[in-house]
């Protein structure tokens, strides 16, 4: 039989311990092998030492890994460690529940962590001191790019991209992003023929855009490694031969493998303008990254001087929720001071915030939104006349801070 490579491995503290209990080796070996034993696992030795004055570690070597327990008698503590592999990886959660009993501590925390195929974790960071963690069923791509640390896995939510460990996009949440990020821009847009997209690597951003009317949809993003992955190995978005045609200009996408600053240049020296413009990048940092620049007021001037008259410019802008809103209170000020109107949409089913700005002052963008929405050519799953009218009003610390 094939060794299946999974393991739990169980950490725990004991605290209130009888002191006399934590400085007895041989009740506390005694504890540990019957644990052990009624958990189901295999001992193959134990080893032990007791320390002067006081103190004592018991490490039992198992056919499954290994166990140990290490006591401060002076402080009642008693650090726990037992990591069990394979069939019987759940008997390290059983081993340390025993050794509970056994030792009758007042207060336990206890830790598992998964090992091995079954034990890959993402922690995503959310805010000061808050951790996303995701559990990864299975791990499709996992390489770092010039540019950053890629990884596309099964998940709850299906197939999901990370980028640096922040979560991009899944096979189940997608098309509320994209579609959260794409049709408030598609109904704010004076016309929709000449698109420009700097950034989402999967291409849906560029694919809902030709079915909404675009004629020609330039789609500029810095990691050709990335989006060739993301083709190959996502469910949504391009396919491998859709992004060769793009890359080869067949049709009314292309793609651009650039940097977004260097394509705006080159953009503007040729005297192109679009009507929608979408900067969708992983989350600007509330500390510096290369990446901030794409986000500040330099380049939104740049974006806005491409626009052609009506035109909209549109960014992922972070999240609304109070522990993490930094980056969205950023950008509400640029894009305020850059554009004579703006436009707040908030996913009603997520947490994503998304800006629109446009150069002119316009009186109703809401009402104007949601009359265009009835004859867009894309029919949007997950928006409708409702969540536009919802989805604009701002945040109070937005509000508030204007």
């Amino acid at each position: 039989m094939t060794a299946e490579f999974t393991g739990w491995h169980v950490l725990a503290e004991f605290g209130g311990v009888d002191a006399a209990l934590c400085d007895d080796l041989e009740r506390l070996e005694a504890a540990m092998r019957k644990s052990l034993i009624a958990a189901g696992v295999t001992i193959c030795d134990v080893v032990h030492k007791k320390f002067e004055p006081q103190g004592v570690t018991v490490l039992a070597l198992l056919s499954e890994s290994h166990a140990s327990i290490h006591t401060y008698p002076e402080s009642g503590d008693i650090f726990v460690d037992v990591f069990t592999c394979g069939s019987i990886g759940e008997g390290a959660s059983k081993a340390v529940e025993l050794l509970r009993d056994e030792l009758s501590p007042k207060e336990v925390r206890m830790s598992t962590i998964r090992r091995g195929r079954a034990g890959h974790r993402v922690e995503e960071p959310v805010g000061e001191g808050l951790t996303r963690i995701w559990d990864v069923s299975d791990v499709i791509v996992d390489t770092h790019t010039p540019f950053q640390h890629m990884l596309i896995a099964k998940t709850e939510q299906g197939i999901s991209l990370f980028s640096d460990n922040d979560r991009q996009s899944t096979e189940f949440s997608q098309l509320t992003y994209h579609e959260a990020m794409m049709v408030p821009a598609f109904v704010l847009a004076e016309k929709l023929e000449k698109v420009l997209i700097i950034g989402s690597g999967e291409g849906v951003a560029s694919q809902m855009s030709v079915a909404a009317g675009a004629t020609h949809v330039d789609h500029v993003d810095i990691d050709q490694l990335e989006v060739e992955l993301c083709a190959e190995h996502l469910p949504y978005g391009y396919t491998t031969a859709e992004l060769t045609a793009a890359v080869e200009g067949e049709g009314p996408i292309t793609v651009h493998y650039a940097d977004g600053w260097d394509f705006l240049a080159e953009a503007a020296d040729a005297g192109t303008r679009y009507d929608v413009i979408v900067i969708d990048l992983p989350d600007e940092r509330v500390e510096d990254a290369q990446h901030n620049r794409l986000y500040e007021a330099e380049f939104l001037q740049r974006c806005r001087a491409l626009l052609a008259p009506g035109g909209v410019l549109c960014a992922q802008a972070g999240c609304a929720t109070m522990w993490r809103n930094e980056t969205l209170k950023r950008s509400w000020q640029r894009f305020h001071e850059q554009f004579g109107t703006v436009v707040h949409y908030g996913s009603d089913e997520h947490e994503w915030s998304f800006l629109f700005g446009l150069v002119e002052p316009i009186a109703d963008p809401v009402q104007a939104m949601t009359n265009r929405l009835v004859t867009l050519p894309y029919r949007p799953e997950t928006i409708d006349d409702r969540a536009l009218v919802r989805g604009a009003i701002e945040p109070h610390a937005l509000r508030a801070q204007q």
